[in-house]
């Protein structure tokens, strides 16, 4: 059924969507949001761990609406639900851990930078860091960040301190700053997406243990669920709808976008007429939305002549070690090992961009220090299938007493994930969710500098480690991906030949269409991108409401 028509209907409430809507409503267009998922409330969040973690709460089964997933183009696809974030209202941005960087002058510039790369699509952006920079200062105000600016050698150029102070963290926290300068190095603190104290009527951290993978109960953590949402609302101009799940972005005879064809919480389809569609589903999603939108003018999916569509998908290179601290045994030694304080909240990025190849790779990325996160269930399955046998019964009883008696310090890596030829999403039109659409099929094929880069990072992050002298040092992995950080598959530049978006991230194609998640990316940066994806919605939206004020 159509429904009456909007001046503009988003797709998706995320990082790109959200302030997409904020920034209509604010300038009184009327605006519709689609959410596939359901609008948690804060009172929804509890500390269940298999609720959270190892059910369907924010993340669908595999079974009823897969991703399929591939090492290479010879490899055989298999179902997982790789590659999905948060499905409800927020995103991603509702079980985010909230480590917030900004990107650095140098990623916006990495072909200029590095020149070509071969077997790499890299590509400079259209823009650069000094047109975002006003952009992330307004996110992190709009959305509630804590951190301080402190100098330091590697940091981005920015006028404006972070809106909250930093949060409370662990005692730990000095001496991996002291490992950090003994080794040479540059300590600094990071960011994060949660407020420090009461802020635009929400109330500040209580500082439990449980923050990434998990809602927040008291809408501390500053996704667009608790933030951008609700003030979009607020304006009256904006129509949330939950449960939605779209189909396709039809078009009109002249090959502009009409409409969104969707699925309403029962299941019944609707189609939502629009002057303009924005999408912002996540990058794989809203490549599979736009490749299953199929018509007489499109017939490859809407706004792919160039067949670049699904292309030059990103993730995160990542990487991690583990130090376990007995607590029994080295109580004496480091008397803050009982300490609650949840957060660390260090990192490195001295070796985010290297000055030569000497080590094999030019672009690096960042470690960020933190307590191991406290899933025991999650704790005991790893134990369990440990070694070359798995462990039972006593031995396992063991090893959960150890484990209870432990404090655990981690980092994780975060280093660039160069585009390649082979890694890239398309559709299955032989495989149906439980919505009856083709599900997104992702291929994946790593750049060997990835590794080399990350391998290097995690080497260093061992060093920090090793001088704290812990019990036990274990290296997790040196050559994974982060999939819920993802971008890429609309790439955003001035050539319609070698980009699907223009610099406002409007197709090239079609003029009334926009892609805001992290789609428009052309490279991943060595630093999570959820900041970014925020940023430039804000840039964007400012960009459209002019045009649109001016009847364009």
């Amino acid at each position: 059924m159509a429904l009456d028509p909007v001046d503009v209907c988003i797709v998706g409430s995320g990082a790109g969507g959200a302030p997409m809507a904020l920034e209509l409503g604010r300038a009184g267009f009327k605006v519709v949001v689609l959410e596939k998922g359901p609008h948690y409330r804060k009172e929804d969040f509890v500390h269940d761990e298999i609720l959270n973690s190892r059910r369907n709460f924010f993340q669908p089964l595999p079974w009823e609406e897969p991703h399929l997933l591939r090492r290479g183009a010879t490899g055989k696809y298999e179902r997982s639900n790789s590659a999905w974030t948060a499905n409800c209202v927020g995103g991603g941005t509702v079980h985010m851990s909230g480590y917030f960087y900004r990107l650095k002058p140098v990623d916006f510039r990495l072909r200029s930078e590095l020149g070509a790369v071969p077997g790499a699509n890299l590509a400079d952006w259209p823009i650069r860091y000094e047109e975002l920079a006003p952009f992330y200062d307004k996110a992190e105000e709009e959305l509630g960040v804590s951190g301080d600016a402190l100098p330091h050698p590697f940091a981005e150029p920015r006028k404006k301190n972070y809106p909250l102070p930093p949060l409370e963290v662990h005692p730990i926290a000095k001496e991996v700053e002291s490992a950090c300068k003994a080794l040479g190095w540059h300590p600094l603190q990071t960011a994060r997406c949660i407020i420090s104290k009461p802020y635009r009527g929400r109330a500040g951290c209580a500082y439990c243990v449980l923050c990434g993978s998990y809602g927040c109960e008291h809408d501390a953590k500053s996704g667009t669920n608790a933030s951008l949402v609700p003030a979009a609302l607020a304006t009256g101009k904006v129509e949330l709808r939950p449960r939605c799940m779209a189909k396709e972005v039809t078009v009109d005879g002249r090959g502009r976008a009409k409409s969104v064809v969707y699925l309403d919480e029962k299941g019944m389809e609707q189609e939502q007429p629009a002057k303009l569609v924005v999408v912002s589903c996540t990058a794989v999603e809203s490549a599979r939305l736009l490749l299953n939108s199929i018509s007489s003018r499109f017939p490859r999916g809407l706004a792919n002549g160039s067949g670049l569509l699904g292309r030059n998908l990103l993730f995160s290179s990542f990487g991690e070690s583990r130090a376990t601290f007995r607590v029994s045994k080295q109580l004496g030694r480091w008397p803050w090992l009982t300490d609650p304080a949840p957060f660390v909240d260090r990192s490195i990025q001295d070796f985010y961009l290297m000055p030569d190849d000497r080590f094999g790779f030019r672009k690096g990325g960042t470690l960020g220090f933190m307590w191991t996160h406290p899933n025991p269930i999650f704790a005991a399955v790893g134990m369990a299938k440990s070694g070359k046998e798995g462990i039972f019964g006593k031995p396992l009883k063991d090893k959960l007493r150890e484990y209870r008696d432990s404090r655990i310090l981690q980092f994780e890596v975060y280093a660039e994930f160069l585009a390649t030829p082979g890694t890239y999403v398309t559709v299955d039109s032989k495989l149906k969710d439980k919505y009856g659409l083709p599900v997104a099929a992702i291929t994946l094929e790593r750049h060997p500098l990835d590794f080399e880069a990350t391998r290097f990072l995690v080497a260093r992050g061992e060093e920090v480690l090793m001088s704290l002298k812990p019990d036990e040092l274990r290296r997790v992995g040196a050559a994974g991906e982060t999939t819920i950080l993802q971008g890429g598959t609309c790439r955003f530049g001035k050539d319609p030949a070698s980009s699907v978006l223009d610099k406002d991230c409007r197709s090239h194609e079609v003029d009334n269409l926009y892609v805001v998640d992290g789609s428009f990316m052309p490279t991943s940066g060595g630093v999570p991108i959820t900041l970014t994806i925020v940023a430039n919605a804000f840039r964007v939206a400012g960009a459209l409401v002019a045009r649109m004020k001016r009847g364009k």
